[in-house]
C-alpha cells in the first residue's frame, strides 16, 4: 500500500506500507514522524489510520486502519535466511507506481533481538515501509534504509520485530507527530556497531576500524561479524596473517558465514597458501536428495 503522512502544515511525506494483519499496516516511523494525519491508500480507496503504535529506535510504526481491505501478508523471521538468497523488494520508489527490485541478502546484522537484513534489492524515496519478500513470499523484511558508496548497502528491518505486537491494540495511541531518532539516524557513537563499522570501512580507516571490532569482539563474544570487520581492517593495514586468525575465529563461530569464507579464500590465495585453506575446517554444504 502506499503511506500518505499529511503534517498539520499540510505538506505531506511518501512511502510505503504492507498489510501485516486485519486493518493493520507496517511503515517505517521516519516516514510518519510529522504526521497529524495518515492516510493509507490502495487500489485508489483512501483509509485514514485512527492509530499507531509506534518503536521509533527500530523505525517501524504499526498504525490501525480501520476499513481497509486486504490479506494479511505471512512472516518469516530474517533468522531463516543466509547470504546469498533471492530476496524481493516491493514499494512505491519515487512515490509514484509499485515496484519490484529482486536482489540477494549480503549480510545479516545481529541487534536488538533479531537480524537486521542486508541485501542488494535497489529502492530509494517512497519505498522506505515497503516490503522484503524471500523467495516463498513470505515478508522478511520492512525496507528502511540504504547507505550511500555501494550497489549492495540497502538494509531492511527484520518483520519478525512485529510478531509480538500485532494484537496489541492497548498499546495504540493517536496519530501524532513523533520524538526521538531511529537506530540508523543516531550520532556515530550511538549507532549498532555494524553501521559504525561499515562507515569506517567505506572511509579506510583501518586503524580505527580495527579498535572497534576489538570492542565488539568483547561484547558480542559469540558474534561472527566482530570478526570478520576485524579481518577487513588487518587487511586494509596490510596484516594478513591476523586478518586470517581473525577469519578463521569468525567461520568457527559461525561456520555458515559465507562472507568469511570467501575472504579468507581470497586472502589464502593472494599469499599463494591455498593448500593450507583446504586443511582448513569447510562450511556446511546443503544436501539434496540421497
Amino acid at each position: 500500500v502506499k503511506i500518505e503522512a499529511v503534517a498539520a502544515d499540510g505538506r505531506y511525506q511518501l512511502g510505503s506500507g504492507v498489510i501485516v494483519a486485519p486493518s493493520k499496516v507496517v511503515t517505517n516511523c521516519h516516514v510518519t514522524r510529522k504526521a497529524a494525519q495518515v492516510v493509507v491508500l490502495k487500489h485508489g480507496l483512501r483509509n485514514t489510520a485512527s492509530g499507531q503504535l509506534a518503536d521509533t529506535a527500530r523505525d517501524l510504526c504499526l498504525l490501525s486502519v480501520p476499513g481497509l481491505e486486504g490479506d494479511p501478508v505471512p512472516i518469516a523471521k530474517a533468522a531463516t535466511l543466509k547470504a546469498g538468497d533471492v530476496v524481493t523488494a516491493v514499494g512505491y520508489t519515487g512515490g509514484i507506481g509499485v515496484q519490484l527490485s529482486d536482489g540477494v541478502v549480503v549480510a545479516k546484522h545481529r541487534w536488538s533481538g533479531s537480524d537486521i537484513i542486508q541485501s542488494t534489492n535497489w529502492f530509494s524515496s517512497g519505498a522506505s515501509g515497503g516490503a522484503l519478500f524471500n523467495d516463498s513470499g513470505a515478508l522478511v523484511g520492512i525496507l528502511t534504509f540504504r547507505l550511500r558508496g555501494g550497489a549492495a548497502h540497502y538494509f531492511s528491518a527484520p518483520a519478525d520485530w512485529l510478531l509480538d505486537r500485532l494484537s496489541d491494540d492497548r498499546s495504540l495511541a493517536r496519530v501524532a507527530p513523533l520524538s526521538g531518532l531511529t537506530f540508523w539516524e543516531e550520532m556515530p557513537d550511538a549507532q549498532p556497531y555494524f553501521l559504525r563499522a561499515a562507515a569506517l570501512e567505506q572511509t579506510r580507516q583501518w586503524h580505527a576500524l580495527a579498535e572497534l571490532a576489538q570492542r565488539w569482539t568483547l561484547e558480542a563474544q559469540n558474534d561472527a561479524e566482530p570478526h570478520y570487520a576485524q579481518a577487513v581492517a588487518y587487511e586494509g593495514l596490510g596484516r594478513l596473517d591476523e586478518s586470517i586468525r581473525a577469519l578463521r575465529r569468525c567461520t568457527e563461530l559461525d561456520p555458515g558465514y559465507s562472507r568469511g569464507w570467501a575472504r579468507l579464500a581470497q586472502t589464502y590465495s593472494r599469499q599463494g597458501r591455498v593448500q593450507e585453506l583446504s586443511l582448513a575446517p569447510q562450511p556446511p554444504v546443503d544436501r539434496v536428495g540421497g
